[in-house]
């Protein structure tokens, strides 16, 4: 579903996630509208702005939050006109999963676009480059010292939301290559090991200094 109030914006994301194959449940154009069509429609993943009225501020977000503990089975992907990495932050500490934050700029690259709902929807992340740096900005501590100028670069494509193929089409080296570089980094910022995709989630939220 859609919570996004200019009609114009709203129109368009239906066209394009209709031509990309995805079945739209819902439009809102506000955050209680949003609540509801979540509600009713339990849809899959959530597109919303993280400005809505009344009041303009975060009540996307406030929604967002919401949507991820109250209905778990819907991702959530945020739209922001501006990277407001308070918000990211924000979501990064409470939810590791199933969220997405984009500027909505990105939509215009539909590929990337479509590639980072499919990521979000399957359970994943996926947040804007620009967020990502502006996270960089605010950290408050650097847990990154042990690792080499390779091992930044790959982790930074994780906090992207990169899968390991992604990575090494990125950085134009072998997956195998990725592999190595992820398990160095697990070591050096003292990861146990966990099932799963744990580690990989602690290492990025250790990276954007929001864990």
């Amino acid at each position: 579903m859609i919570a996004e109030d200019s009609v114009l914006l709203r129109i368009g994301l239906v066209k394009v996630l209709q031509t990309a194959g995805f079945e739209v449940t819902a439009e809102a154009d506000d955050a209680d509208g949003l609540l509801a069509a979540v509600e009713e429609h339990r849809p899959d993943i959530a597109v919303v702005d993280v400005r809505m009225p009344p009041g303009f501020t975060d009540e996307g977000v406030r929604a967002a939050l919401l949507i991820r503990r109250q209905w778990p089975d819907t991702a959530v992907l945020l739209l922001s006109q501006y990277v407001e990495e308070r918000y990211a932050a924000d979501l990064l500490t409470t939810h590791t999963s199933g969220i997405g934050y984009l500027l909505k700029q990105r939509v215009a690259d539909v590929e990337d676009f479509i590639a980072a709902l499919h990521r979000v929807a399957g359970g994943g992340t996926a947040l804007d480059p620009q967020v990502v740096a502006q996270l960089l900005v605010r950290r408050h501590r650097d847990p990154l010292d042990r690792l080499t100028a390779r091992e930044r670069e790959v982790l930074e494509l994780m906090a992207q939301g990169r899968s390991n193929a992604g990575i090494a089409e990125g950085l134009v080296i072998s997956e195998s290559a990725v592999a190595k570089h992820i398990n160095s980094i697990f070591a050096k910022l003292d990861l146990p090991v966990a099932e799963g995709d744990h580690r990989r989630v602690l290492a990025v939220l250790r990276f954007l200094g929001v864990a």
